[in-house]
This record gives C-alpha cells, structure tokens and sequence, in this order.
C-alpha cells in the first residue's frame, strides 16, 4: 500500500502533536513494508531529518523563497505549492492512502486534491478544534484567535464533507464530527504515543536538579504563563524549588515568559532549556521529580505521558480530554487554579506515598502508549476503513 503524508505545514524547531504522530508512525509504517511518502517544504525536511526519519520517500515543495515576504504570503504560497504538486500527480498501481498531518491549509487543501487525482482514500488529520471567536485561547480573546477561528472554518466544512476518513485525537471533537453528520466508524480517536522501551534500559539514577519539568510549545493554550504563577506559590514553602521548561515556538509569548519570570523574582528557580528532543530531554526527565502539563486548552497532548514513561507522575489542570488521556497517573487541579496546582506538586514533592503511587500508575500507563502499538492500530484502521470505502465506491482495492 502507497501511503502519502501531506506534512508542507511544519513550522519552527518545535514539534508540534500531530508531527509526533505522522513522524513516529511514518516509519513504522516503511518498516512494516509499505511505501511512504512524505511531502515537505523546507522546515519540514528539516525536522524529519532532526527526527532521523528514514525509510520513507520524502518529496519537497519548495516555498522557503516565499519567507521574505512575511508569514502570511509564505503560508498562502505554501498552500498553493501544494495544490499544484498534486494536480501534476498520477495514480500508481497499488492502493493509497492520503493522510493530511492536520487541518492547516497546507496540509489539507493539498492533500484532498492528492486523493482526488490519486483515486485515493482521505483520511484528515483535524486535532484541535479553535477555541469560540470570543473566548481564545486563554479567556481573552485577541485578534490571533479570531483569525485562526476563521480561518479554520473552511478546512473543517473541506473535512466534514469530503474526507473519507477523519483523525481527531479526544472524544468529544469525535462527537463534534459525528454531530455534523460522519458516520461514527469514519472518525477515528488517535492517542498520541510514546517511546515506553528506552527507559527500561537505564537503570542508573540520576541527580534530580529539578523537583518539576514542562515540555511544550510556548503558546497561551500550553498554561506557560500559568505554570510560572503556580511556581510561585511553590517557592513561597520551598524557596530552593527549581523548576526546567523545554520549549519553543513563538518569541512573542516566550518574552512574556521571561518576563513573568523576572517580575516575580524566578529567575533563579526556573531554566528556560529551549527546544530539546532525544537524549538532552530525556537527561532533563531523568533529573526531575515531577511532570507538569499545564494546558488550558487542549484537546489530548502527549508530551505529559513521555516524562511519565521515565517514572514521573504528574500534574495537570482537570480538562475533559485529559480526564479521559490520564485517568491514573496524573494529579488534576481545577482549570485555572493555580494556587490548587502548586499544592498538587507541593503534595507529590513531600508526600512519599502518594508519591509513589502516582509514579507507579504513570509508568503503567504510559506502557499503553507504546509507538508500536500505537502505529500498528492506526494502520489497522486505515487499511479496513481504504478497503470499505473502495468496495462501496466500486474502486479496486487490494493491500499489498
């Protein structure tokens, strides 16, 4: 089976949910025999090569000449680079796949025209529903989210209505689709994935420099600005508590960061680490007592569940997705309540017993999120669903 990963929306050092997922499966799915392509601009070769992602055909759309212009006309240019790749394409001998890596135009537009000249089957990555026009991200709406809200509207009527198969990554934006009229075996729940296999190889402890760590993006709906307020109320009982954010994306909220940091006297409590992955993030998880995942907003997240595949038990704010993603493992405050978040890591830091329960039931979980499987039932998924869908289209279908 030929299968095509539209990914020309990657953007930045940072790795966002859904690159995770295309990545981590994308190579799985070339070890198990199928051919995988992979099309890309600039920063997104990039990142399949700072992620060693080999196995896989990976196809460039050059747009990085477009950049100069700003980032909407690279956006647009992107978009339309794309659109044009795909209408020059034709159809193979054996079965395919198009898989959008998530409802960014790039990524969809594209990838909906490649099933159509492709005869393929469409399943559309559509992650993160935008947050109400005048909500936002964080309660207050700014001019950002309103454009994002708009601008996601027409990939969501695209998906809705033309895809033959979407990938949401929580329940309840499952059942938004299905309220908007896709049959329930047509939309797909993908739980994000974690390396459960390389903790077990390191039996050595480490030095815990750090009583808590954050990996994320810098962005209102990650809870940065709220995990330095939570921070703060810890320092106030353990003035030595040090606190390590991974991160990167936008320098506008990282300058708010910094500065939150610096109006509350943080700044020797709290390392700004930037952007890691592999080995340097996993030294972080291995010098660290807890996991925190601040979010605000989010629809699933995977990263809480990588610190807690290294022993970590975490905290979080108590949202609907992550009642269902982190049901053991992770201590929830009410949304917003930071001074409730300080205390859950203030009780995880100084109570050992419940200290040690959670860490058992976030090294259990997390060996439910293991990439392999993880893979495996996606492709499972999307072999069946291609299948059904050719025989109802009266479509030859046949996996190779």
């Amino acid at each position: 089976m030929e299968i095509h990963i539209v990914a020309n929306a990657a953007l930045g050092e940072s790795l966002s949910g859904g690159d995770r997922i295309f990545i981590e499966c994308a190579r799985r799915w070339a070890g198990r025999g199928h051919k995988v392509f992979v099309y890309v601009w600039e920063e997104g070769l990039e990142m399949c090569r700072r992620n060693r992602l080999e196995g896989v055909e990976i196809v460039l759309w050059s747009a990085a000449r477009y950049e100069r212009y700003g980032f909407a006309v690279n956006y647009l240019m992107r978009t339309l680079t794309g659109l044009f790749a795909a209408f020059k394409l034709k159809r193979g001998k054996s079965p395919a796949v198009v898989y959008s890596a998530s409802d960014f135009w790039p990524d969809s537009i594209p990838a909906f025209v490649m099933s159509l000249k492709l005869k393929a089957f469409w399943t559309a990555g559509f992650y993160l529903f935008a947050p109400g026009p005048f909500k936002g991200f964080s309660g207050v709406p700014r001019i950002k989210d309103l454009l994002y809200y708009l601008h996601q509207w027409p990939v969501y009527t695209l998906v809705k209505g033309k895809a033959d198969a979407v990938f949401v990554t929580c329940e309840d934006d499952r059942e938004a689709f299905i309220k908007g009229g896709r049959a329930p075996e047509e939309v797909y729940t993908v739980r994000g994935g974690v390396d459960a296999k390389t903790p077990r190889k390191f039996k050595e402890e480490l030095q815990k420099d750090y009583d808590a760590c954050f990996v994320g993006r810098f962005h209102p709906q990650k809870g940065v600005l709220e995990l330095v307020s939570s921070w703060e109320e810890v320092v106030k009982r353990r003035p030595n508590a040090r606190l390590a954010i991974i991160g990167a994306d936008s320098a506008e909220y990282r300058r708010q960061v910094e500065q939150a940091i610096g109006s509350r006297g943080l700044a020797k409590s709290i390392d700004l680490l930037g952007f890691m992955d592999g080995g340097e993030k996993y030294d972080v998880f291995r010098r660290s007592r807890v996991i925190v995942h601040p979010a605000i907003y989010d629809s699933g997240g995977m990263a809480a569940c990588e610190g807690m595949a290294w022993g970590l038990p975490a905290v979080g704010f108590d949202l609907p997705a992550l009642r269902r993603y982190y049901p053991k493992g992770m201590l929830k405050a009410p949304a917003g309540r930071v001074d409730i978040f300080a205390g859950l890591i203030l009780k995880l830091l100084e109570d050992p017993v419940l200290y040690d329960k959670t860490k058992a039931d976030a090294v259990s979980l997390a060996a439910e999120w293991d990439w392999d499987a993880r893979a495996d039932d996606i492709l499972l998924f999307l072999e069946k669903s291609a299948a059904k869908t050719a025989a109802r289209k009266g479509v030859a279908w046949a996996r190779s």
